[in-house]
Parts: structure tokens; sequence; C-alpha cells
């Protein structure tokens, strides 16, 4: 059984959460996942920011980090222990007005984005963006959640 959680900690209502849910368990079943854990938590520019300084060294704001558990070969569990994705509600915002979607499709977006890094797939170079950017728009496609 998948369990994930949406972990909200800014003090902002998004009623988009409880369709971004509906989303990730399409995902996990198109992905044909069972039997793993992650969360996502929604966070303002500032915390980010510090996450992203504190573990890549950058100090600016992102929309989206991902921490892969899996990539540590010394926890090992009953289950597959994805991870933690991170997302920043004020970047997601700025970029649904820049990319002219809802914040629904920027959050949709940033949540499976997050989740295919924490399964493994990665935009490194472009053979690899290819295969990744693939599968987000495929997923969010399937579920109904389009550019426009």
């Amino acid at each position: 059984m998948n369990q994930f959680e949406i972990i909200n900690e800014t003090n902002e209502e998004i009623i988009e959460l409880d369709k971004v849910s509906e989303l990730l368990e399409f995902a996990l079943k198109k992905e044909q996942l069972d039997n793993v854990e992650f969360n996502i938590i929604i966070i303002n520019n500032d915390k980010i920011r510090s996450i992203n300084k504190e573990y890549r060294n950058i100090d600016r704001e992102t929309d989206v980090i991902s921490f892969a558990l899996e990539d540590n070969d010394s926890i090992k569990m009953p289950y597959r222990l994805l991870g933690d994705i991170y997302i920043s509600i004020d970047k997601a915002k700025g970029q649904a007005v820049e990319y002219g979607h809802s914040l629904l499709r920027e959050l949709g977006f940033l949540s499976i984005h997050g989740l295919l890094h924490l399964l493994g797939y990665d935009h490194m170079n472009k053979e690899d963006e290819k295969i990744m950017f693939e599968r987000q728009e495929l997923i969010l496609n399937e579920f109904g959640i389009t550019k426009k």
C-alpha cells in the first residue's frame, strides 16, 4: 500500500492540494508502484532558499527540491521509503502566472517532477531530460491537467 502525505507548512489555504493528492495516486498507479512512502512539503520562498543553500550550496529560491532516500544504501526498510519533496508555493504561484496556466497545473507539475526525481529520473543531459519531461507530460495529460 502506498502512503504519502502533503504537508502545508505555509499559513495559506491551498485548495488545489486535494486534486494534487488525486494526481499523485494516479501517478503511482501509472508507474506501477506499490508499497512506497514519501512526503510533499509546501513551504515559502524563504524556507526553500535556506534549504537550497544548506544542501546544494545555491543561495537562491527554487521551485522544487527532492531528497531521495533510496540514494542512501544504508537505509533498509520493508517498503520503499522514497524521500521528501519540497515545493515553494511562492515560486509555484509566480510560475503559474508566468506560464499562463493554473496553480493546480503548476503544483501538479512540480509534484510529479519531484516524484520522478525520487524514482531515479533526472535531467542532467538532453536524453534524460527528454525521457523525464515526456513522462511528466504523459502523467499530467492522462490525468487531465493540461498546459492551458
